[in-house]
């Protein structure tokens, strides 16, 4: 199982938000197209295509199957879900879960078993990761033009 967080930062939101406490929102034959904003934990057991917008918790059961863009505090991932995530606490994706999709959170849990199909960008939850200037290639400048002949010779490498 791959962990990426401090486990100071999980617990701070966990402990705000009971995974226990979620309300179904759709059930196993539910299939349901639109924008869904929610404030609570929220768990989709059948079929979502679109947006979610949420600070708090949603949970994602196995057998769901979710195509959406998530916007959210923390998610769950058990069932299947197509589509970027942007996590302002965490990310976790538990056996038999699956992601198709790249994910920005400042926390990430991954377990065994899973199928993860996309890219992670750590964030804390001040911003994006800093990172340092990025490297210059030195290049050698173009030979001059010469009006009439030959070309000079190429610069020569330094020996090592």
């Amino acid at each position: 199982m791959a962990i990426m967080a401090s486990k100071r930062e999980e617990s701070n939101h966990m402990a705000r938000i009971n995974p226990a406490d979620a309300h179904t929102i759709l059930g196993r034959e539910a299939r349901f197209n639109g924008k869904l904003t929610f404030e609570g934990a929220v768990r989709i057991d059948g079929h979502f295509e679109g947006e979610i917008f949420t600070d708090d918790l949603l949970l994602v059961g196995p057998g769901a199957e979710v195509k959406a863009k998530l916007t959210v505090g923390s998610v769950v991932i058990n069932g299947t879900v197509e589509g970027d995530i942007v996590a302002t606490a965490s990310v976790e994706i538990k056996a038999p879960g699956r992601l198709k999709g790249n994910i920005t959170t400042p926390a990430l849990v991954i377990e065994k078993g899973v199928v993860f199909d996309g890219s992670c960008h750590m964030a804390d939850a001040a911003g994006p990761v800093k990172t340092g200037p990025k490297p210059v290639l030195a290049t050698p400048p173009p030979p001059p033009k010469s009006p009439s002949g030959p070309p000079p010779p190429p610069p020569m490498a330094p020996k090592l």
